[in-house]
C-alpha cells in the first residue's frame, strides 16, 4: 500500500462519527499519524479499540471544537506528542433541525458555533506552522446543504454554506505557501443517523439520487485522502460535491 503520508501529522475533529471514523482509517493506512478529539471519553476508548483491532492507532484527545481555548490546547497536546500538524480534517458537526419561525438563539448559535465557528478555532491553530514549512492540507467537511438549502436546516445549511467561503478566501491566502484548502460536499451517506430513518423514507430519499443509493462513508474518506496527498496540490479553494448527482452546480 501506498504510504505517502508517511511521517505526516493530521487532524481529524469529529472522528467518533461515521464519516469522521473512516477518514480517520483512511488517512492511517495512507501512513499518517492521526490525532482527533472527542467529548466523551468512553466513547473514544470504544472506537479506540475497534481501530486498533484493525490496525490502525489513533490518539484521542478530550476538546469541545467550539471553544478556541480548548482547540489551543488540543492542537498543542498532538504537536508535543506527535509532532508537527500538516493535515486538518474539519469534520466535526452537529443538527438542531426545525423551521426558521421556531428556531431559538440556542439552536441557531449551537449549530452555527460547532459547525463553522470550530473551522476557524482549528484552522487558526495550524495555518501558521504550515505555511512556514511549506507544506498543508485542509479540508472542510460541509454538506450538499451547504449547496441546496434544505426546509429545517437554516442554521445549518448557513454554517455549511459558510465552511466553503472561509475555504476560498483561506486558500488565496496561502496558496503560494504550499498549502492547500478544500471543502467536501457529502450528499446522503449511509451512516447509522441515515440507516435509522424509515425504510420508506430512505427509499423516497434514494429515488432523488441519479446514481440510485446512499454515498459510503468509505467513498467520502477516499476523497478526503486525495485531497491531502501530494497529488492533489494543485487542486484548492474547491467544493468537492459527492453526492451521487443529487445536486449538481
Amino acid at each position: 500500500m501506498n504510504k505517502y503520508l508517511e511521517g505526516k501529522v493530521a487532524i481529524v475533529t469529529g472522528g467518533t462519527g461515521g464519516i469522521g471514523t473512516a477518514i480517520c482509517k483512511k488517512l492511517a493506512e495512507s501512513g499518517a499519524k492521526v490525532a482527533t478529539n472527542y467529548r466523551s471519553e468512553d466513547k473514544f476508548k470504544k472506537l479506540q479499540a475497534e481501530l486498533k483491532k484493525e490496525g490502525h492507532d489513533v490518539r484521542g484527545y478530550l476538546c469541545d471544537v467550539a471553544d478556541f481555548d480548548s482547540c489551543k490546547t488540543f492542537v498543542e497536546s498532538v504537536e508535543k506528542d506527535l509532532g508537527p500538524v500538516d493535515i486538518l480534517v474539519n469534520n466535526a458537526g452537529i443538527t438542531m433541525d426545525t423551521t426558521l419561525r421556531k428556531m431559538s438563539p440556542q439552536q441557531w448559535h449551537g449549530v452555527l458555533t460547532t459547525n463553522l465557528d470550530s473551522v476557524f478555532n482549528m484552522s487558526r491553530q495550524v495555518v501558521q506552522g504550515m505555511t512556514d514549512r511549506g507544506f498543508g492540507r485542509i479540508v472542510n467537511i460541509s454538506s450538499i446543504n451547504g449547496q441546496k438549502g434544505q426546509v429545517g436546516q437554516t442554521n445549518y445549511a448557513a454554517a455549511k454554506a459558510g465552511m466553503h467561503g472561509f475555504t476560498m478566501a483561506l486558500a488565496q491566502e496561502v496558496a503560494r505557501k504550499g498549502v492547500t484548502v478544500n471543502t467536501l460536499s457529502p450528499g446522503y451517506i449511509a451512516t447509522e443517523m441515515v440507516m435509522a430513518v424509515p425504510e420508506d423514507i430512505r427509499k423516497q430519499i434514494i429515488a432523488q439520487i441519479p446514481v440510485g443509493r446512499l454515498g459510503t462513508v468509505e467513498e467520502m474518506a477516499s476523497a478526503v485522502d486525495f485531497l491531502c496527498s501530494p497529488q492533489a496540490g494543485f487542486i484548492t479553494g474547491a467544493d468537492i460535491a459527492a453526492n451521487g448527482g443529487q445536486h449538481m452546480m
